[in-house]
């Protein structure tokens, strides 16, 4: 009788072990988004039908990139300075979404390079990005400049494409 029992305990020991789940996975590391730079910021402004939101220095002509709409169109004004040569497009980026718009070029009228205009869609993969991970990337040439909000204005991105529609 011992015997039947002992085979039946090795037998039920040699299943649990089968059964051992593994140990799980490390978690995956996600690659963080850029830092914000001391100076600048992303700064919205509203009146009644129009609304910008801008990355640069607050109460200054040092504009980086600009995106202005009309209340609900869904529709954007992109613009943004650039040196003077720079191909006539403006080239953003936002967690691995990428988009090229075609602008119109013209000197600039606050240094000595050009300021590029270009139209887009807020629906457009790069803007739904831009509003979950926060931040934008400006590339002009093989230079790439990432626009991060400091804490405590994060908020006013989801506010400008909730007023863009």
């Amino acid at each position: 009788m011992r015997l039947p029992i002992l085979l039946s305990l090795s037998l039920l020991a040699g299943v649990a072990a089968c059964a051992t789940a593994p140990e799980p996975a490390p978690p995956v590391a996600t690659a963080a988004g850029p830092a914000p730079v001391a100076g600048y910021d992303w700064f919205f402004h509203e009146d009644e039908n129009d609304a910008r939101l801008a990355y640069g220095t607050e109460a200054t002509d040092d504009l980086k990139l600009g995106l202005d709409c009309r209340r609900g169109s869904g529709r954007l004004d992109l613009s943004a300075n650039a040196p003077a040569g720079t191909a006539p497009e403006i080239h953003i980026e936002s967690g691995g979404d990428t988009e090229r718009y075609r602008a119109k070029s013209e000197p600039s009228m606050v240094n000595e390079g050009v300021f590029l205009s270009a139209e887009a869609r807020a629906d457009e993969p790069v803007f739904q990005r831009f509003r979950r991970v926060g931040w934008l990337a400006l590339w002009q040439g093989d230079e790439r400049q990432p626009f991060a909000p400091h804490p405590g204005s994060a908020g006013r991105i989801e506010q400008f494409f909730a007023f863009c529609g």
